[in-house]
């Protein structure tokens, strides 16, 4: 009789502590719920439009460092013969040896871009090289996205000139 007392006893401690710690398991009220999704909301609306702004900020950096490079490779052209590659050459003049106008005198075997080809601006279309230039001795512009002369804002062209 004890015994079964005993038993008993023990199934509704069991019993008891099931509870509690289903009662202590209990999920999210809905109010809470709802504030965290507000939360969210209103950080997706102030960060997201940042967020969309970096890949054309990119892509107008990298625009600028690639001037810089051919910029740099054309003034090692100039070094090795005595002059820049006119218009008609084009930036080509720094990947192989130019075949008209004024020929190299000591065009560097290999080139003076480091992979061999003239790259493509980030939005995929050709820079823009003038020799004699407007505003230098040469001029390297890439038109931007739009890919067209002129531009603002976003669609500005990118100018050596206008670099540091």
């Amino acid at each position: 009789m004890q015994r079964a007392r005993k038993d008993n006893m023990q199934k509704m401690c069991r019993n008891m502590r099931k509870t509690t710690l289903l009662r202590s398991q209990s999920g999210f009220t809905l109010i809470e719920l709802m504030v965290v999704m507000v939360i969210l909301g209103i950080l997706g609306v102030l960060i997201a439009p940042r967020i969309m702004d970096r890949p054309e900020e990119a892509r107008r950096t990298k625009a600028a460092i690639q001037i810089q490079s051919m910029e740099q490779a054309l003034k090692l052209y100039k070094l090795d013969n005595g002059e820049y590659p006119t218009t008609e050459q084009g930036l080509q003049a720094l990947v192989e040896a130019p075949s008209v106008g004024k020929l190299a005198k000591k065009w560097k075997e290999g080139g003076y871009l480091e992979k061999g080809k003239v790259p493509s601006d980030p939005w995929g279309n050709d820079f823009v090289y003038l020799s004699p230039g407007l505003h230098g001795d040469f001029d390297l512009t890439s038109y931007g996205p739009d890919n067209e002369p002129g531009g603002e804002d976003k669609n500005a062209d990118i100018n050596n000139w206008e670099l540091e």
